[in-house]
């Protein structure tokens, strides 16, 4: 737990400080594009809005821009910490709005304790957004400040503490109740908790059918009994009326039990004493009310729900309000309704019934994700979410009176969503959580590097792969206790050490065997093998590990050597090829061939296509392929763009459901309206090209390295494609974020491979 501590301290505070930040989204490289930015142009928008305060929206970033407000007292179990304590979490909820749902967020923490301090200060400052999502507020004071908000400003207001838990509990309660068989209207109720998401829960339970009559709320004093006296507004809305003190009392014969209170205070015992087909969602976190493990070992007609992602069915607020205010935003709401809430309830429960794409259970590694007990609710990376919810949310708007710009077109709004989700995230979230499901044995050729133990322990620690790190285990000591890196029990092996003899031994024999023929000596292998690139490699070829991962340290052809003379090419592969995944904003381009081939022939294109598009499928991306040059179909006719050419039509007879065409220039390969305009019948068709086939392979080089570089891109790679087993090398300069997510996609990588 130290160790975490540590690491989250170093994660805020490294480089630039907190989580987020603000960057331009005009050009203002030039002194004309300042003029408009500012002084003088800047006074013609002022004088549209002065006329008409709607267009603010045309033009200014208020329509995308949400407000994340708290005052620091009842920060997530921390307590009353006060506004500069609790801003971490709220540049956390921004960042969260941003990666899922592409809305901005400005982080606003005040010093208002006071109900009436707090409301005026909010709306004060409201014309400069487009919504507000309260945070962190404790209650009761939580219930009049939204309340007052809603009533007083013309825009969204959501405290998330009471409704993000509620709407999402609620979809699983809807669906729970279903598959058991049972109605909402009769099944008798525990709540445990009476805080503002406990209150907004039950509330929302309510609208949905349940009974007042039926439901048990207790507080930190035992059950909430109507003839208690000093109530809240609140808890005497489900005061009960029957004769009961105790939790474990109230659970008995009950139906449902929804835990917002704190760690193991529910005993087997307790759900045991349940009605048939018991529903439990134990939703403190990070400690459950009653442990899943518990849960299920006490009844097999359970259905359980937490708030933890290591155990199904968990009730997460990222599947809420990131897309409740993309759907409010998207139609200029005036407000966040029930109605509204509802719609998001009934499209998060109607999603867990549909049937899930291979992309989800990619993520989840699994083949048969389905409707049942075990998912009730969808996982938060569902990729759907965001034209699901947001559509329905947008919609119960417009029904409800709440809209200012109803949506005319709906594929096109759903279109648009999809491209404001992008692919970056997405595709490392997704290929992260499969590299969790089944971590492969990864071995380091580079260990006596702190970069390489940093990421060895986080990908450890994460749960990723099994690292194993060749080096000097005295060295690799002293590098980890100089950066206070605790590597537990990973394995350290040293090429060179006596212990390592009979290996080593084994080693140079195997490879001998493989090269005596093409020059290599007895002698010549035994050197070769005290190096830790044979050795690693060899480790991987005996089944001794599962990735190889090389090359921070040393140069790309010493390091590819090993993997090609031991491991070799896959079973009909002619050569092998090297690919950078370039993480955008638009989302990630695959490029190649970045490292291998220096001057490839028409067929070594093909083959080059042929892999690149192989392994971009494998991330479940449909491969846009576009063959680059400096020519547009024969434009320029050479011997090199000959090449391409060949290539292309040799791409078109042999492989004609391929997305594929060329020769094009760089821009008329990711600019559709551009090439459209000059050359319609492109196979691209109105695609924007996601994966670029370079004429050669200083090209491709420079191109990747340009735009890590100027782009301030995220590199990964270059991914070896071709050989039999997953070998792959990183770039000299590689970060240690960089480091680990190549080991993610050489433990994917291997799980193909095993498959």
């Amino acid at each position: 737990m130290e160790k975490l501590n540590t690491d989250a301290l170093d994660y805020h505070a490294n480089g630039r400080p907190g989580k987020i930040e603000v960057i331009p989204t005009k050009p203002y490289s030039s002194q004309r594009d300042l003029s408009l930015a500012y002084s003088p142009g800047v006074a013609e928008p002022c004088l549209k809005i002065a006329d008409n305060k709607e267009d603010v929206y045309k033009y200014t970033a208020k329509g995308n821009l949400v407000a994340v407000i708290s005052n620091g007292t009842a920060v997530l179990g921390l307590g009353n910490i006060g506004p500069e304590a609790g801003k971490p979490v709220m540049e956390g909820k921004g960042l969260l709005f941003k990666i899922f749902a592409d809305i901005d967020v400005f982080d606003i923490e005040v010093d208002a304790y006071e109900i009436d301090h707090f409301v005026n200060t909010v709306k004060a400052i409201a014309p400069t957004f487009g919504g507000i999502n309260l945070e962190d507020i404790k209650s009761p004071e939580c219930f009049e400040i939204e309340r007052r908000l809603k009533a007083e400003l013309n825009i969204p207001v959501m405290h998330d503490d009471q409704h993000g838990t509620a709407i999402i509990s609620a979809a699983a309660l809807l669906n729970a109740v279903e598959l058991v068989g049972k109605k909402l209207s009769e099944v008798l109720i525990v709540i445990n908790g009476a805080g503002a998401s406990a209150i907004s829960c039950t509330r929302l339970y309510v609208a949905l059918g349940a009974k007042y009559e039926n439901i048990v709320m207790l507080d930190s004093k035992g059950v909430i009994r109507a003839d208690r006296d000093n109530l809240t507004e609140e808890k005497k809305l489900f005061a009960s009326k029957r004769d009961i003190n105790t939790l474990e009392e109230a659970m008995k014969g009950c139906d449902v039990f929804v835990g917002l209170s704190k760690g193991n205070i529910v005993s087997q015992d307790m759900v045991r004493s349940m009605a048939k087909d018991a529903i439990v969602f134990a939703m403190a976190n990070p400690t459950p009310e009653i442990s899943f493990a518990d849960a299920i070992a006490a009844r097999k007609d359970i259905i359980m729900a937490t708030g933890r992602s290591d155990h199904p069915n968990q009730v997460n607020n990222v599947l809420g309000f990131p897309f409740i205010f993309r759907g409010a935003l998207d139609v200029r709401a005036t407000c966040i309704n029930e109605e509204m809430k509802l719609a998001a309830v009934k499209a998060l429960a109607e999603l867990a019934k549909e049937s899930v794409p291979d992309t989800v259970n990619l993520a989840y590694h699994t083949k048969n994700l389905s409707f049942g007990r075990d998912y009730i609710i969808p996982k938060p990376l569902d990729s759907r979410l965001i034209y699901t919810v947001a559509p329905a949310v947008a919609k119960a708007a417009m029904d409800s009176g709440v809209a200012q710009k109803p949506i005319q077109d709906w594929d096109a709004y759903k279109a648009e969503l999809k491209k404001r989700l992008g692919l970056d995230n997405e595709l490392m979230r997704k290929v992260t959580n499969k590299a969790k499901q089944d971590p492969k044995r990864v071995v380091f050729a580079d260990a006596e590097n702190y970069k390489i133990l940093k990421a060895a322990q986080e990908v450890k620690e994460e749960g990723i792969a099994i690292p194993i790190l060749l080096g000097d285990k005295e060295q690799i000591a002293k590098i980890s206790k100089e950066n206070h890196l605790d590597l537990g029990n990973i394995q350290i092996i040293d090429p060179k050490s006596k212990e390592e003899e009979g290996r080593r031994n084994d080693f140079s024999a195997a490879y001998f065997e493989m090269r005596k023929r093409k020059g290599l000596t007895y002698l010549d292998a035994q050197s070769a093998i005290r190096t830790h690139n044979y050795f690693g490699v060899m480790m991987v070829e005996k089944g001794m590990a599962d990735v190889f991962i090389s090359g921070l340290t040393r140069k790309y052809p010493t390091t590819i050597r090993p993997a090609l003379e031991i491991i070799g090419r896959q079973k009909g592969v002619r050569i092998v090829a090297g690919m950078y995944i370039m993480m955008t904003p638009k989302g990630p381009y695959f490029l190649a061939d970045t490292t291998v081939n220096i001057n490839p022939t028409a067929q070594d294109l093909v083959d080059i296509t042929l892999l690149t598009a192989n392994t971009v499928k494998e991330f479940n991306i449909i491969p846009k392929i576009a063959m680059l040059s400096y020519s547009n179909f024969g434009s320029t006719p050479n011997e090199e763009t000959k090449r391409v050419q060949d290539a292309v039509k040799i791409l078109h007879e042999q492989h004609p459901d391929l997305i594929v065409d060329g020769d094009f220039q760089a821009n008329f390969a990711i600019n559709p309206e551009m090439r459209n305009e000059l050359f319609p019948f492109s196979k691209l068709g109105n695609q924007e090209a996601n994966t670029l086939i370079f004429p050669n392979l200083a090209a491709g080089n420079i191109v990747y390295k340009l735009m890590q570089e100027l782009g301030e891109m995220e590199a990964i790679g270059p991914l070896v494609m071709g050989l039999k087993k997953s070998v792959h090398i990183l770039q000299l300069s590689s970060s240690v974020r960089e480091i680990v997510d190549m080991v993610t996609i050489g433990v994917v990588d291997a799980q193909n491979e095993k498959k």
